[in-house]
């Protein structure tokens, strides 16, 4: 593509034109990349939160850039607050027929959760209609629609949550939740789980249940069923034994199998909060429970809640949910666990305090403690 002189003046000449050239788009690409940092900072430092004592690496590390995003669902939160009862004012239950819950609140009180769960749970243009088959023509009586059954248990489950696992959802400071708390302004919270396993036919026994990569293995070989075997049912976690042969004979013994399904789980929670293991471990010592941080008591706490509200608030949801609304694979009610609510966020909705508006949903009874003005 050249002229003909050029390629012999070329070939007379020989110059080594890619060295210089190299050097020069080295250097040009240093300079750039300096004149990047020093204008904009480095993308990519890390900050960490100490979780255990100074000198032991106890450390939750994170990218700086991601520390400073706040939770995107945190903005689409609608809230409000209270109205404060008057003496002798009518109540719910006095004026509306089948109020089976919330009949001890205020009308004004009873409408504003009402209207907030609509938006709270995705109801969009169905409004009120969403629950209330009849809502249009001003019949709200009726448990027509599975999604009013659906919801009164929902509310029970809510203040269940925030009255007797206080320890757990008030661990360090009044944060509680409501249904924004997993719904998200969906229908259905993200992050529930169905029953998967085994995740092949070929085969029987634990080859059914791992070495193929899913949601709940975190896309990983380990097991796909550590939430249904832990979260649902009640098996020991404890893998660590500090003998290194451990009888067959012993009671409950625990086999490489069951290692790897801890090791499942204990990968569902880190992404789960979005934290490592020390974060809950000292892991110069998982056995010891001497060495464990403060927010490993807080997690166990959760494990127990959440076994709590699978068995006895969901499960016996089975028979209310349409069949579109059960699991793919064998059509059973959707379940929580830790990423429901936190959603990769060590703290739910970042802390967020979602009663203080709510002190309808903070106790099971009908004691209601509103804030004085």
């Amino acid at each position: 593509m050249f002229p003909k002189w050029f390629d012999k003046w070329n070939k007379d000449n020989p110059k080594d034109v890619y060295g210089p050239a190299i050097l020069v788009g080295a250097v040009g690409g240093a300079v750039f990349v300096a004149a990047m940092l020093v204008a904009f900072g480095q993308p990519y430092a890390t900050d960490s939160v100490q979780t255990g004592p100074r000198g032991t690496g106890m450390s939750v590390v994170r990218f700086v850039n991601d520390a400073a995003q706040p939770d995107p669902t945190i903005e689409n939160y609608f809230s409000s607050e209270p109205w404060i009862p008057e003496p002798g004012e009518e109540l719910a239950g006095d004026i509306y027929e089948n109020v089976q819950v919330l009949g001890h609140l205020t009308d004004a009180n009873f409408n504003r959760l009402m209207a907030s769960m609509t938006y709270w749970i995705g109801a969009g243009d169905a409004g009120c209609s969403y629950c209330h088959a009849g809502a249009n023509e001003g019949l709200y009586a009726d448990d027509d629609l599975y999604t009013k059954v659906v919801a009164r248990s929902m509310i029970q489950m809510t203040q269940t949550i925030n009255d007797e696992w206080i320890g757990h959802v008030q661990y360090n400071g009044e944060v509680g939740v409501n249904c924004y708390t997993c719904h998200r302004g969906q229908n259905v919270p993200g992050n529930v789980w169905f029953s998967i396993t085994p995740v092949t036919k070929s085969m029987a026994g634990w080859s059914a249940n791992q070495n193929i990569a899913t949601v709940q293995s975190q896309y990983t070989s380990l097991p796909s069923d550590a939430l249904e075997k832990y979260l649902l049912e009640d098996n020991s976690i404890k893998v660590h034994d500090l003998d290194p042969r451990v009888s067959s004979a012993d009671a409950n013994p625990a086999t490489w199998q069951n290692t790897e399904r801890t090791f499942s789980l204990m990968n569902y929670f880190s992404n789960s909060l979005g934290v490592n293991c020390v974060f809950c471990h000292n892991s110069r010592a998982f056995y010891d429970p001497a060495q464990v941080t403060p927010q490993w008591a807080n997690a166990l706490m959760g494990i127990d809640m959440v076994r709590e509200l699978n068995n006895q608030w969901l499960l016996p949801l089975q028979d209310v949910f349409p069949e579109h609304r059960l699991g793919p694979v064998y059509g059973d009610v959707a379940k929580v666990a830790c990423a429901t609510c936190h959603q990769g966020y060590n703290r739910p909705l970042q802390g967020t305090n979602m009663i203080s508006d709510w002190p309808e949903l903070a106790t099971t009874g009908t004691d209601v403690v509103y804030p004085t003005e």
